[in-house]
């Protein structure tokens, strides 16, 4: 295994990271199949884990599985989502923040988060507020260093801009979803990042399952996530599957190898978060784990989903209010008219 440096933290990571979220029994598996998935993981030199407490108990399994490795493990969780129906149970505040923290370290049974994360942005709390929270925690020992999930490009300036001006700890990653479907970051978000010496861990390499071969214009799939996510109906997502499955062929390429060495081949990403849930998907996965690809397949890649754009929008993308509220978009009726 290859290790990378998270940013400019100093903290080395494997290219490829297990993201927790199919390890909650929510998702269909006990301890006695998702502890060993962790620790064969682990064996393979993955280092980094990633989790949530929006995942159900994903964190307490990872902490069982965890006892005795702790030291040998960046381990990373995020915040933010709501966790019950308590309107303050979510968030970035403050409140929250410290209250959150605390949970997330009784479940996973550790002294210390290596990375934590807000899972979402908040309009609802200034920035700053939450940027203060999260170096207060960095000087108590209970958090390595912080970042976000799906952060826009211009808020991420926002906040290295006040953690400048206020003498605070600055983000130091951010996770996005990013795959050979879904290339929008590589717009702003992957070229701020690397301005500001953040590391990426970029989730959903495989496009959400629908990179796996396993997604079929036509046909049944297994896939959990296809139950929920009205995405894998997309037509335009489903034409570019059709294409990368033909690519991968061409290239003698499982399309689960083709869309991991892919994710990690851009020189923004850090690590790609794989979300093996079964024992069989992470051996696949680790198969291709020296796969690089050349430039004339990535040049047909660009070909079937250009540079910097998105087959189709993810149900799981955030949508800034601008967008949600149409009343943000529109002038009262009667200032309308020139």
């Amino acid at each position: 295994m290859q290790y990378r440096t998270l940013g400019r933290t100093g903290i080395k990571v494997s290219p490829y990271a297990l993201g927790a979220l199919m390890f909650a029994s929510r998702m269909g598996n006990t301890d006695a199949e998702s502890i060993p998935i962790i620790h064969k993981a682990l064996d393979a030199g993955i280092n980094l884990i990633d989790t949530a407490d929006a995942y159900g108990d994903s964190e307490e399994i990872v902490g069982r599985a965890l006892k005795g490795r702790r030291d040998n493990v960046v381990l990373a969780t995020k915040f933010g989502l709501p966790v019950d129906a308590d309107p303050n149970h979510r968030g970035a505040s403050r409140r929250w923040i410290t209250t959150a923290v605390e949970n997330s370290l009784r479940r996973l049974q550790t002294d210390h988060i290596d990375i934590y994360q807000l899972q979402r942005p908040d309009p609802d709390t200034d920035i700053e507020e939450t940027l203060s929270a999260l170096t207060d925690l960095v000087h108590a020992g209970k958090i390595r260093v912080f970042g976000t999930s799906m952060l826009p490009a211009s808020d991420i300036v926002q906040a290295h801009w006040i953690s400048e001006r206020r003498g605070l700890e600055r983000l130091r990653t951010e996770q996005p979803p990013y795959s050979i479907l879904n290339r929008g970051i590589e717009r702003e978000s992957l070229p701020v990042a690397e301005q500001y010496g953040m590391g990426i861990l970029a989730w959903g390499p495989l496009g959400q399952g629908m990179l796996t071969g396993r997604v079929r214009r036509g046909q049944d799939t297994d896939v959990i996530r296809a139950r929920f996510n009205a995405v894998f109906g997309d037509e335009q997502r489903l034409n570019a599957v059709e294409e990368l499955i033909c690519l991968a062929a061409d290239a003698g390429l499982p399309i689960t190898h083709l869309a991991m060495a892919f994710a990690i081949t851009h020189p923004g990403v850090t690590s790609a978060l794989l979300g093996a849930r079964t024992m069989a998907h992470l051996d696949d996965l680790l198969a291709g784990i020296d796969t690089e690809l050349s430039d004339d397949i990535l040049d047909r890649i660009d070909q079937i989903v250009p540079p910097g754009t998105d087959a189709g929008a993810l149900d799981q993308a955030y949508v800034p209010p601008a967008i949600q509220h149409a009343a943000l978009r529109r002038r009262p009726s009667t200032t309308c008219a020139a």
